[in-house]
């Protein structure tokens, strides 16, 4: 247990959740009702979207093993391991800076589901970035 409270732990556990988000990604689309939402889109639209969606699943899974099992190899100063932290802390602090910057406040406002889940994401962004950005600052 007292292996969370390190900086190594605290990247295992976000490796695991981010590998849960990127398994998540299989059932996302019944979530936000997206078949329905593509229904009346065209054929190559309906499935350049799910393309996507199966590689943003791929990459969340992806950026997650790292952290998740190479914890250590991360904050052992290379500068391989180095670049892969800078690496992960701008992209997930882009992912947080979207949540707000890019993503309309009318897709959540007045739906209790959508506002939850916004306040999570914001959350979560918030948390990975903060754990990489540590990690990175760590061994810098």
């Amino acid at each position: 247990m007292s292996e969370l409270f390190t900086l190594a732990g605290k990247l295992r556990l976000v490796g695991a959740v981010l590998v849960g988000m990127g398994l998540f990604h299989a059932v996302l689309p019944r979530f936000v009702d997206r078949p329905a939402d593509l229904a009346c889109t065209t054929l190559l639209t309906r499935q350049v979207s799910y393309a996507h969606l199966f590689f943003i699943g791929l990459a969340c899974a992806l950026l997650g093993l790292l952290p998740l099992c190479l914890a250590r190899d991360l904050l052992s100063g290379t500068r391989l391991g180095t670049a892969l932290l800078a690496g992960q802390t701008l992209f997930w602090g882009l992912r947080r800076l979207f949540e707000f910057a890019v993503f309309s406040p009318k897709l959540w406002r007045g739906d209790t589901f959508r506002t939850a889940a916004h306040i999570a994401l914001s959350l979560l962004w918030t948390w990975v970035t903060a754990v990489f950005a540590a990690a990175l600052w760590q061994v810098l």
